[in-house]
């Protein structure tokens, strides 16, 4: 029997259960938004940061009677002859008295409004709230706790190489007054580690108080420009959205609710705003896990990379916990206008302990050293249906990149987003994810063109094409290297309760010829292709199905390939107060290079993102039990079985059987 490189799933049971004090607006499937930006997922793709971004700004509507272009840029969801239409409508006839009245405004449909709906607002709802009643006049206020356990033991606990309890625990508290203030905490104890809460974090924030336009303390963000020095979260780049999604916005601070261990600062950060300039200062100290290194000569230490894992689980990693600090202080100074924005950023970041990276060939041009500064200019113009945007910046080490782009509109039914990009191999930004093919701005080029065409109502075609070069070495690349990718998607809403689209995404890439020539600098073309084909149908206003069938490939050129599919089906339905959804998936890939990604619908706020190979069926169900106005529950099952002779995971994580259950 052939066994895959690390099988995903096997005897898989997982039971989640959610308790919820619930204080708030509607809620909205975060899910379908996710599935509709990226219906050809990847493992470039941080989906936990996508739902954290679109989960802030449904917790912070946009207030359209005050929000400029860059504001309603930031939803992803409009173009821009659609944001002009809506400034236009609003200078012309004054204030928004309600969200329905977009439907006068000229070029926003029905479907427009039902897209951007759980993000907008009018001011007059909100408010501004005292301070001494906050509690009781909060518009969120919850208390979210979730617990969950894989039912097999894996090897890290048989050999007793986890010194921990095999289950999860998060908890996440909120209490808000959209655009006001906020306060909450977030905890985590991942399965394997020893203290019951491994991980937290935490932010106050106070907005809109006189000059004082934002603050917060604790743990943050910090997005502006195109994300060059500071980028925060998730920017969505290349998917299904070929257009809107090319060119990032001046967000600002923003607090930080993720268990992602390592992408935030934890400090105080505040934006001041006279008239129409904003400064913005920040100070971050973090500390950080990293596997330090005596020098041969002395007494010295250093560190090679920062661990990202945030697992605590054996003896080694709890010895990396901790080990070194980081400093960074910075900020920005951005100047307003209606249709302008420029902006100036810095960022100083300082280790306690020398950064040095593994001596090898390709890592000649990286960060080494203990203080980093970079800096730099960003613009965004708007001009009729266009907007053009750019930044450059300089780290210390005198590496220097730029991205500059354009999104508008070439007609009533066609749209075009074009990017150009040049990251030196020695520009070095730790917080910074300026578009690109790789998960760093460092070590490439490409240009990028994006183009939506609305045929008719309900039948739109999309696609891109990104040509990038990388100038120096990569990790498995020996040479510098060249590659491209295109996707094309064709999508059609005939009417309210069917939708389907198909989509075919190309990527081409080098590598090098074998891994065993680690000095050969000759390098071989692969080839990843991509064909997904999806449709959702409502039954009723209850019941609705989605299916799902996608093909994959990788070739590597004249030595050897991989293909496989997965065909899925999606229910959900509601019967009273009570919500269930569920899946049913059968997988067939060669091994892990055929590898298929499938986005699933998850407890509150939960983010489920597997990866299947090997050959097996995948099921979960959830159903969501609302105990009274006050407390709502979720409960999780999910089980994945594959082919016998099989084996799933790899190292501590391995199951001893082939079917995996949560």
């Amino acid at each position: 029997m052939k066994k895959t490189i690390w099988v995903f799933f096997l005897v898989a049971m997982v039971i989640k259960i959610s308790y919820a004090q619930v204080l708030m607006k509607q809620e909205i499937d975060l899910n379908n938004f996710i599935q509709n930006l990226t219906p050809v997922q990847t493992e470039d793709i941080n989906y936990e940061d996508l739902y954290e971004n679109l989960f802030t700004l449904y917790q912070n509507p946009i207030d359209i009677n005050r929000a400029d272009p860059a504001e309603l840029r930031s939803l992803f969801l409009l173009s821009e002859a659609k944001i002009n239409a809506i400034i236009s409508h609003r200078l012309k006839y004054g204030a928004f008295l309600s969200i329905y009245e977009l439907q006068a405004v000229d070029g926003i449909s029905i479907e427009d409004i039902r897209l951007i709906l759980p993000f907008i607002t009018i001011k007059n709802i909100w408010g501004s709230t005292n301070l001494k009643n906050f509690a009781s006049k909060s518009t969120e206020h919850y208390l979210l706790l979730r617990a969950d356990q894989i039912l097999e033991p894996s090897r890290g606990y048989r050999e007793d190489k986890y010194l921990g309890s095999r289950q999860r625990y998060y908890t996440r508290y909120r209490m808000a007054h959209a655009r006001d203030y906020s306060m909450g905490f977030v905890s985590e104890k991942d399965a394997g580690e020893k203290k019951f809460f491994d991980y937290a974090n935490f932010h106050i924030q106070v907005q809109n108080k006189a000059f004082l336009k934002n603050i917060v303390l604790g743990d943050y963000l910090v997005q502006f420009g195109q994300g060059m020095i500071f980028s925060a979260g998730f920017a969505p780049g290349k998917g299904s959205e070929p257009v809107y999604t090319t060119r990032r916005g001046n967000l600002g601070i923003k607090p930080y609710n993720s268990v992602l261990e390592n992408g935030s600062m934890r400090g105080i950060a505040n934006t001041l705003k006279f008239k129409n300039l904003e400064i913005t200062s920040m100070y971050g100290r973090n500390r950080r896990d990293a596997s330090v290194t005596e020098m041969e000569d002395d007494q010295d230490t250093y560190f090679s990379s920062i661990l990202s894992s945030g697992f605590h689980r054996t003896e080694t990693e709890i010895a990396n916990k901790d080990q070194i600090i980081e400093n960074n202080y910075g900020g920005n100074i951005l100047y307003r206008l209606p249709h302008l924005h420029l902006g100036f950023s810095v960022l100083h970041t300082a280790f306690n302990q020398d950064f040095k990276k593994r001596e090898q060939l390709y890592n000649f041009y990286e960060f080494t050293g203990k203080n980093n500064t970079v800096l730099g200019p960003n613009f965004s113009i708007s001009w009729q249906n266009f907007n053009f945007f750019g930044e450059a910046a300089r780290s210390s080490s005198g590496g220097m990149g730029y991205i500059l782009g354009s999104v508008g509109s070439l007609g009533p039914k066609v749209e075009w987003a074009l990017n150009l990009r040049n990251y030196a191999p020695d520009f070095h930004s730790f917080y910074g994810s300026a578009f690109s093919e790789g998960t760093r701005s460092i070590n490439e080029r490409g240009i990028y063109n994006g183009l939506k065409y609305t045929i008719k109502k309900g039948l739109e075609v999309s696609g891109f094409y990104d040509r990038f070069r990388f100038p120096w070495l990569k990790y498995q690349v020996n040479a510098p290297s060249v590659g491209h990718d295109y996707q094309i998607r064709l999508s059609h809403r005939p009417n309210k309760i069917f939708n389907q689209y198909i989509a075919w995404h190309h990527e081409e890439k080098q590598k090098n010829i074998s891994s065993d020539e680690l000095t050969a600098r000759e390098l071989q073309n692969t080839f990843r292709d991509n064909i997904v084909y999806g449709a959702e149908y409502f039954w009723n206003k209850t019941i609705k199905f989605q299916s799902k069938i996608q093909r994959n490939s990788f070739i590597k050129s004249g030595i050897s390939d991989s293909e496989g599919y997965v065909i899925i089906q999606d229910v959900e339905a509601s019967i009273k107060r009570l919500q269930f959804k569920g899946r049913m998936a059968y997988f067939n890939t060669d091994d892990y290079d055929s590898r298929i990604y499938a986005y699933e619908n998850d407890v509150l706020y939960a983010v489920s993102f597997p990866a299947y190979y090997g050959k097996g069926m995948r099921y979960y169900a959830i159903l969501r039990v609302p105990v009274n106005r006050h407390l709502q529950t979720w409960i999780r099952w999910s089980n994945t079985t594959l082919k016998k002779g099989e084996i799933i995971g790899s190292g501590n994580d391995q199951l001893p059987a082939t079917r995996k259950m949560r």
